[in-house]
């Protein structure tokens, strides 16, 4: 039995943020109706790269879900719509503010005919406050979050996270949100309307650069690759390449510095403290790094593992997904997919007794491949299925 097993997730959402969440959702077990606007479905369906006809950004966040492909535009598929929320357990939407609530789908709505409905929204900046209305992406939150102006070098200035990670935090947080909600309704019987945004989500993740700010009024800046208040943590130099490493600890110091034949570091005032080798942390690297330089990088990541200090290469993402310590933790899962066959995709990270066989159960769905499926499980007869079909509701 998996942990959201029964729960029925009608999900309205599009591009990631709030597939992302669905997506978590399914992988632990919940039913997740992908309901898609015809013609043309999710938008990400025609978004490059493709792997044959299918768009790997779909692919990519998509698993787990049943698709029914509806004509918003058309009355009787905005009812068709409010008749699987009647019985849904959750609702996830992504539309820019207000537009849920003109197509008649208001959560006020909706939960006065279901009252134990769930409702989440994820948007750009938030229902309220005077950015509410406006559209909202993820490099557009990076850089309002601030997560920006604190990624990168000194010399190229503010950079954006390699992933859109404000769309996926924010997918994160959403799916949090609606588990919690699940479990109060086994208390009080009732849903709860649910809202995060990416800026919010992404503002959420500051932690101690934050902190920095809230409680010193420091305005943190880029640290590159090391560290912000710690040090030595960061990239290093080695004859061969780059590598990371963290010696932060008061043990970890002495045994890198009596490693490196370096001892004298110990007894300098610059780095005798972790303030101080913080505070000094530029001239802490250069002396690093003019040692390390005298071996290869495999050859410090495998004598400071040894020693009990974290240390790692930088791997690019081919490199990733062959190392064989990393596909042994699961991350990569296998599934048959109608037109690609065997399809590999990335599976969720969680471990639970519940996934012990895998987290990826459907391949991510064909527009409208489960359409009468559903339908037929929500008790439309096959002439009613036939006649959505023929004036095109749904396809």
């Amino acid at each position: 039995m998996l942990p959201l097993a029964g729960i029925r997730v009608l999900d309205l959402t599009r591009l990631l943020a709030g597939p992302f969440c669905t997506a978590i959702l399914g992988d632990l077990g919940a039913d997740i109706i992908k309901v898609e606007a015809l013609p043309d479905g999710d938008l990400y369906r025609r978004a490059p790269p493709f792997d044959g006809d299918e768009s790997l950004c779909f692919l990519a966040t998509n698993r787990n879900k049943r698709s029914i492909a509806v004509d918003f535009r058309k009355p009787a598929g905005l009812d068709l719509i409010r008749q699987i929320a009647a019985s849904a357990d959750v609702l996830v939407e992504n539309f820019k503010p207000g537009t849920i609530e003109n197509m008649g789908l208001s959560c006020e709505q909706l939960r006065a005919r279901n009252p134990r409905l769930i409702f989440a929204s994820i948007s750009g900046f938030g229902r309220t406050g005077p950015y509410g209305l406006l559209p909202g992406v993820d490099q557009i939150a990076q850089g309002m979050s601030g997560f920006m102006s604190i990624t990168g070098q000194s010399d190229t200035g503010p950079t954006r996270v390699g992933v859109p990670i404000g769309d996926l935090v924010a997918g994160m947080w959403t799916a949090i949100g609606i588990q919690s909600a699940i479990i109060a309704r086994q208390t009080t019987g009732k849903g709860q309307r649910i809202d995060t945004s990416l800026l919010g989500a992404l503002v959420s993740l500051l932690s101690v650069q934050g902190q920095r700010y809230l409680s010193l009024a420091e305005i943190p800046e880029v640290a590159g690759n090391h560290h912000p208040v710690s040090s030595p943590y960061g990239l290093f130099q080695a004859s061969d390449g780059v590598f990371n490493f963290s010696a932060t600890t008061a043990a970890m110091w002495r045994k890198l510095c009596e490693h490196l034949d370096m001892r004298w570091l110990l007894d300098d005032e610059r780095f005798a403290t972790s303030s101080a080798r913080r505070d000094n942390r530029a001239e802490l690297e250069r002396l690093l790094n003019e040692r390390l330089k005298g071996c290869s990088r495999d050859k410090w990541i495998a004598e400071f593992r040894a020693l009990g200090m974290p240390a790692g290469p930088i791997y690019d993402i081919a490199e990733v997904f062959n190392d064989p310590a990393i596909t042994a933790t699961g991350v990569v899962e296998t599934v048959e997919h109608p037109s690609i066959g065997a399809l590999k995709l990335l599976a969720s990270p969680l471990k639970l007794d519940c996934l012990a066989k895998g987290s990826v159960r459907r391949a991510p769905p064909q527009l409208g491949q489960h359409t009468s499926e559903i339908l037929e499980e929500l008790g439309f007869s096959a002439d009613i299925i036939a006649d959505l079909k023929r004036i095109a509701v749904v396809a």
